[in-house]
C-alpha cells in the first residue's frame, strides 16, 4: 500500500482509497501508471481496428502504425519531460533515472511529436496520405490520453492547486490532509467528452478532407490543457521563465487548428485538398476543368437550322430513290435479253456456245 490515502468527500467521509503504486508479480513490479498507459494503446489499437475504414486505412495500416506509436511515442514524451526537467536526470546518480519509465514522467506533447515524426516517415515509405495517419492518430490520442490519466491517479500525480469545491480530491500523509484539484480527472473527462462528440460525428457525417478528425483533437484537446495546465503545480516552465510549457504549446495548437478548421470549412476544402505543411485549395482548378469539358463536347446545332437541313436533304433523297428504281428496271430487261440469247432456237440451252 502507498503511504497517501485518497479520498473524495463528495461520496462520504469515510470514502479512502488506498490504491497501491504497482503490483509485485513473481517478485518484479509492475506499476499501475504503465500498466494503464500500455491499456490506452491497446483500447486505441483496438478502436481502429473496428473502424479503420473511417480514417481511410486497412486494418495492416493500423497494426503498423500500433508498432511504431508506442516506441517513438514513448521515447518523445520521455525525452520532452527530460528536456524540461533537465536537473532531475543529469549529474552524478542520476543517468539511470532516464530509463524509469516505469516510475513516471512522460509528457504527452512530446508523445505526440514523436507520433507525428513516426508517421511522416510511414506515410512517405507506403506512399499514404499523410492526413489519413493523422486523423487515426487524433481518435487514438483521444483513448489514450482518457485511459492513461488514471495512471497519475494511481502515482498520486498530475493533480492541481488547493480547493475547497465539492469534488475536490484529498490526499492524506501521516494524517495531514490537503485537498486539490483532480486535474488527471479533468483531463480524462476531457478527452472522453471529446472522443464521443468525433465518434458520434464520424457514425452520421463524413469527414470533407483528410486530417479534419485530428485538427479537431489538436483544437478540443489544446483547449481544454491550456486551463486544466494552469491549475496543475507540476508544471514544466521555460528555464528563467514563469511560462509553462504545455500551456503555451495548448494555446498556440488550438489557434493554428481552430484557425485552420474554420478556414477549411468556409473555403469547402475537400478530401484531396490536405497537404502536409499546409492546405491547398482545388477551387481555382475547378473552372479549369469546366473549360476542358465545354472545349470538348459537340456544338449545339438551333432547331431552326435542322429542320431547314431536312426540309433540303428531302427532295435529293427522292430523287436518289427514283434513280434506284430506274436503275434496277433496266438491269432486269438487260438480264432478260441475254436468257432469249443463250437459247436454242429449239429451246436448249446450247453448251457450245
Amino acid at each position: 500500500m502507498d503511504a497517501t490515502a485518497i479520498s473524495f468527500p463528495i461520496f462520504g467521509e469515510g470514502f479512502v482509497i488506498n490504491a497501491p503504486r504497482y503490483i509485485s508479480i513473481f517478485g518484479f513490479r509492475l506499476y499501475l501508471y504503465g500498466l494503464f498507459i500500455t491499456a490506452g494503446f491497446g483500447l486505441a489499437a483496438l478502436y481502429l481496428l473496428k473502424r479503420h475504414q473511417v480514417v481511410g486505412l486497412t486494418k495492416d495500416n493500423v497494426l503498423d502504425l500500433v508498432i511504431m506509436a508506442v516506441p517513438c511515442g514513448l521515447i518523445g514524451a520521455r525525452l520532452y519531460y527530460i528536456i524540461f526537467n533537465f536537473s532531475q536526470y543529469f549529474g552524478p546518480g542520476k543517468w539511470h533515472n532516464i530509463i524509469m519509465f516505469r516510475e513516471g514522467g512522460l509528457a504527452i506533447y512530446g508523445g505526440v511529436i514523436g507520433g507525428v515524426v513516426a508517421f511522416l516517415v510511414y506515410s512517405r515509405v507506403k506512399k499514404i496520405h499523410y492526413g489519413k495517419l493523422l486523423d487515426a492518430a487524433g481518435f487514438g490520442l483521444f483513448i489514450g490520453q482518457a485511459v492513461g490519466r488514471w495512471g497519475n491517479f494511481f502515482n498520486r500525480e498530475a493533480y492541481g492547486v488547493d480547493t475547497n469545491l465539492p469534488w475536490r480530491m484529498g490526499l492524506t500523509t501521516a494524517g495531514y490532509t490537503i485537498y486539490v484539484h483532480p486535474t488527471f480527472l479533468y483531463e480524462m473527462l476531457w478527452n472522453a467528452v471529446g472522443l464521443l462528440l468525433m465518434h458520434l460525428f464520424s457514425k452520421k457525417f463524413k469527414t470533407k478532407y483528410h486530417g479534419q478528425y485530428f485538427l479537431f483533437y489538436v483544437a478540443w484537446y489544446g483547449f481544454g490543457r491550456f486551463f486544466i495546465e494552469g491549475l496543475r503545480i507540476d508544471s514544466l516552465y521555460i528555464d528563467g521563465t514563469g511560462i509553462r510549457v504545455s500551456q503555451l504549446l495548448a494555446a498556440l495548437s488550438f489557434s493554428a487548428a481552430a484557425a485552420l478548421l474554420i478556414r477549411n470549412h468556409i473555403r469547402g476544402v475537400q478530401s484531396e485538398d490536405l497537404k502536409l505543411a499546409g492546405i491547398v485549395d482545388e477551387s481555382e482548378a475547378e473552372p479549369e476543368a469546366a473549360g476542358t469539358d465545354q472545349g470538348d463536347s459537340e456544338p449545339e446545332i438551333p432547331d431552326s437550322e435542322l429542320s431547314d437541313n431536312t426540309d433540303e436533304a428531302a427532295p435529293e433523297a427522292a430523287d436518289e430513290n427514283q434513280d434506284g428504281e430506274d436503275t434496277t428496271e433496266s438491269q432486269d430487261r438487260a438480264n432478260d435479253t441475254e436468257d432469249e440469247e443463250i437459247k436454242h432456237p429449239n429451246g436448249i440451252i446450247n453448251d457450245n456456245m
